[in-house]
C-alpha cells in the first residue's frame, strides 16, 4: 500500500504538477511578460501577440490546452493522447480554471493511455476517449470546483486582512518551501490566486500572494547568496534567475542548508502584507526571482496604482536585498554553529 501512495504522490502531485507548471509557463506567464514588454514604446506588436494567441485573458482556453498538453506529456503517454489533451485541457480551463484544467488533463491522459494500443483503430479511439473523458471529469467537477476555490479564496482573503503578520508568515514560506521542493510553486498559485474573469480580487487575496511572491524571491536569492563561495556567479544566476530546485539533493543531504532562506521569507512575508503591502496575482506570485516573472506579475497589479519609483524601491527591498541580507545573516550563523559546513550548497555541475 505504501509504495501504492508513493507512486500516486509522484505521478500526479510531482510530475504532473510540476508539468502544469510548464505549461503555465509556455503560456500565460509568458504572455504576461510579452504584454508587459508591449507597453514599451516600438514593442506594441508584443501585447497584439498575446491577444491574438489569447493568452493574456484569466479564462482563455489556450492556456488551458497548454497545460493539458504539458501534463500529458509529462505523464509519458500516447501521441496522440497528448494532442488530444489540448482539448482536454482547454475545456477544464473554461469551465474549472486552472484545478479544472489540472485535473482534466490527469484524467484525460490518463484514459488516453489506457486505450492506447488495444484496438486498431487507435488514430480514432485515443483522441475520442481522450477529449469525452476530459470533457465529462471537467463537467462534472466544475461547479464543485469553483466553489471550492471560491472559498479558499475568500477564506485567505478575510484571513489576510484580518491577520496579515501570521498569514504573510505561512503563506510566504509555505509557497517558498513548494518553489524549492520538487512541485510547481507556479501551478499551486495559479490554483489559489487566479481569479474568474468578471470576479475582482479582493485586497487580503492580493497581499497574500505578494507573500508568496516574496517566499519565493527569499528562497531562489537566498540560496543563490548563501551559496556563493561554492557555486561562484554560475550558481548565483541559476539559482536566483533559475529555480532555487536544483538545491534538493544537497537540501536532502544537508537540510540544514534550508533554514535561512526560509526564515528570511518568514520576516519578509508579513512585511509584504503590513509595511510594503506588495500585491501580485495568479501563477507569477509563485515564481519568484524566476525570469524576473514574480517582478514583471507584481509591476502588472501594483503599477496602476503605485509610483513607479516606490514600487521599484518596495520590490528590490521585499524581494532582493532583505533575502540577500538576511539569508546571508542567518547562514553566517549557521556556519558558526557548524550546521552548514563548506560544500554543503555545492551544486553537482560545479563540483571537480
Amino acid at each position: 500500500m505504501k509504495k501504492v501512495w508513493q507512486r500516486i504522490y509522484r505521478r500526479y502531485l510531482l510530475d504532473a504538477l510540476s508539468a502544469m507548471g510548464q505549461g503555465l509557463f509556455a503560456s500565460l506567464i509568458i504572455g504576461l511578460i510579452l504584454g508587459q514588454l508591449g507597453r514599451i514604446p516600438g514593442l506594441g506588436f508584443l501585447a497584439t501577440f498575446t491577444t491574438d494567441a489569447y493568452i493574456s485573458g484569466s479564462a482563455t482556453p489556450v492556456v488551458g490546452a497548454a497545460i493539458g498538453v504539458a501534463i500529458a506529456y509529462g505523464l509519458k503517454v500516447h501521441p496522440l493522447c497528448i494532442f488530444a489533451c489540448a482539448a482536454s485541457g482547454a475545456i477544464g480551463y473554461t469551465q474549472g480554471g486552472p484545478v479544472g484544467a489540472y485535473l482534466a488533463g490527469v484524467f484525460a491522459a490518463e484514459a488516453g493511455g489506457f486505450v492506447a494500443g488495444k484496438t486498431r483503430v487507435d488514430i480514432i479511439v485515443i483522441p475520442a476517449t481522450t477529449i469525452i473523458v476530459g470533457g465529462a471529469v471537467s463537467t462534472l467537477c466544475a461547479p464543485g470546483i469553483n466553489s471550492v476555490m471560491a472559498a479558499l479564496r475568500e477564506f485567505i482573503d478575510w484571513a489576510t486582512l484580518l491577520s496579515p503578520i501570521p498569514m504573510g508568515i505561512i503563506v510566504s514560506v509555505v509557497v517558498g518551501l513548494a518553489l524549492t521542493a520538487p512541485i510547481s510553486s507556479a501551478a499551486l498559485c495559479a490554483m489559489i490566486f487566479t481569479v474568474p474573469e468578471g470576479e475582482t480580487a479582493g485586497l487580503g487575496l492580493m497581499l497574500a500572494a505578494g507573500a508568496a511572491t516574496a517566499g519565493c524571491c527569499a528562497q531562489m536569492v537566498g540560496f543563490a547568496v548563501t551559496s556563493f563561495r561554492e557555486n561562484g556567479w554560475g550558481g548565483l544566476i541559476s539559482q536566483g534567475l533559475g529555480t532555487s530546485m536544483i538545491q534538493i539533493s544537497n537540501i536532502l543531504a544537508h537540510p540544514a542548508i534550508l533554514i535561512p532562506p526560509t526564515l528570511a521569507s518568514a520576516i519578509t512575508g508579513p512585511l509584504c502584507t503590513t509595511v510594503f503591502q506588495m500585491k501580485n496575482l495568479g501563477s507569477s506570485a509563485g515564481m519568484g526571482t524566476s525570469g524576473l516573472v514574480g517582478q514583471v506579475g507584481t509591476w502588472a497589479v501594483m503599477a496602476a496604482d503605485t509610483p513607479a519609483w516606490l514600487l521599484i524601491i518596495n520590490m528590490a527591498l521585499t524581494q532582493l536585498i532583505l533575502p540577500a541580507v538576511l539569508s546571508l545573516l542567518f547562514a553566517a550563523v549557521l556556519r558558526r554553529m557548524g550546521w552548514i559546513k563548506p560544500g554543503d550548497m555545492k551544486l553537482p555541475e560545479y563540483k571537480k
